[in-house]
């Protein structure tokens, strides 16, 4: 063997022996060993549904649905024209309507009773001790079950039905209340509130920054409130009030007119957001008790009054900490919202992965649409409160 090579030859041996050669290569057969089983268990269904012969593809979205949905939330629906894919787009609508609300009022009773639990007062800290030892240790799906059969659907029939003042009924059917019917200009409403967001936000950071240079304080919060109220206000004055009103009435047999949360929704909501608020009232204690006592009676010693000395000093540093597991708390309440199947809540499981999938028998296709927006709905929550994790996030200098 020559000597040019006896190089080659040990230069190919110390590629193998590289960990950086080697990591690329097992990567590589990684890769192929998952594409070779995806491949074969692709070939293999599609080979038993044809012996089935049950058909394959997304053609049936297209088909008409023929059943009625007892909830539908921003749609036209009717059994004999709307498609299946009309019926994916309004579980999917009725699944981000009780998932957002959901969480809006899960961070608020989570950062209270999480607060509460801290207080120097025995009363208030024993009972926010006793709600989140309480709820945290009973299954989700019972307290649905309560919030639905032991408290909702117990109310009262439609003509006797709780009056709050003249326009607002509680009965067994849900909660009816007025409704604001759009008409020309009312466009101009939501563009105001946009426009109301966007200068709070301006004037927080404007807010921010001023403090940073002269050490005062600006009331961003009621600010804020006043512009995303009063705008909108200001806007329907303008445009001689863009919108009718709706009130409810009884009819022979029901309320007829206005809005109504049905109670399926209510139990829904009420169980989701009193079920992950005692998780993120765990959360929202363990993140302040993470923040140095000292800080509090740094500021104590300011002046500064126990509320201020919370909402400015302790939960700023304290958020760094409770963000994480907040996302956390937040995915497994948009996945669990899909026990709303035995309620009776017309969510994109309930509706689409269970109705729609007994009409095709497509169930390949329809589990892998449900799968693949839980999925990007998850993704899209973690992005966001990822960025907003490094938006708050203790910045060295």
């Amino acid at each position: 063997m020559t000597a040019e090579a006896a190089d080659l030859e040990v230069a190919k041996i110390n590629r193998f022996r590289d960990p950086r050669f080697r990591a690329i290569g097992y990567q590589v057969i990684v890769i192929l060993l998952i594409a070779a089983f995806v491949w074969y268990v692709g070939h293999n269904t599609a080979i038993n549904l044809n012996k089935r012969g049950i058909s394959s593809g997304f053609g049936f979205l297209s088909q008409p649905a023929g059943f009625g949905i007892g909830i539908v939330l921003l749609m036209d629906y009717s059994s004999q024209t709307s498609t299946h894919f009309d019926v994916l787009l309004i579980g999917i609508i009725n699944t981000l309507a009780v998932s957002l609300a959901g969480i809006f009022l899960a961070t608020l009773t989570g950062f209270l009773f999480g607060i509460m639990r801290l207080s120097s007062n025995w009363m208030i800290s024993k009972i926010a001790t006793v709600y989140i030892e309480v709820v945290r240790n009973i299954p989700l799906l019972v307290q649905l079950m309560f919030w639905y059969f032991a408290v909702l659907v117990v109310l009262p029939v439609v003509g006797d039905s709780y009056r709050l003042g003249e326009s607002f009924f509680v009965n067994n059917r849900g909660v009816n209340f007025p409704a604001m019917i759009p008409t020309d200009g009312f466009w101009v409403l939501p563009v105001s509130l946009l426009v109301a967001i966007v200068l709070s936000i301006v004037i927080a950071r404007w807010s921010r920054r001023r403090q940073n240079l002269t050490g005062q304080l600006f009331p961003v919060l009621w600010t804020s409130i006043g512009l995303i109220i009063i705008l909108p206000i200001f806007a329907a004055f303008v445009m001689g009030h863009p919108f009718d009103m709706s009130y409810p009435e009884f009819g022979r047999f029901s309320i007829r007119g206005g809005w109504s949360f049905e109670p399926e929704f209510l139990a829904l909501l009420f169980g989701l957001s009193i079920y992950t608020g005692a998780f993120i009232a765990e959360i929202v204690r363990s993140g302040i008790n993470s923040v140095s006592h000292g800080q509090s009676e740094a500021a104590h010693s300011l002046g500064l009054r126990p509320g201020m000395t919370t909402r400015l000093v302790v939960l700023p540093q304290a958020l760094r900490v409770i963000v994480p597991p907040l996302t956390s708390q937040y995915l497994n309440l948009i996945k669990n919202s899909s026990l709303a199947t035995a309620i009776g809540y017309a969510d994109v499981t309930a509706l689409f992965a269970g109705t729609s999938l007994n009409q095709p028998g497509q169930a390949i296709e329809v589990i892998f649409i449900t799968m693949l927006f839980y999925l990007s709905i998850s993704l899209l929550i973690s992005m966001f409160m990822n960025w907003y994790n490094t938006h708050i996030a203790l910045v060295e200098r």
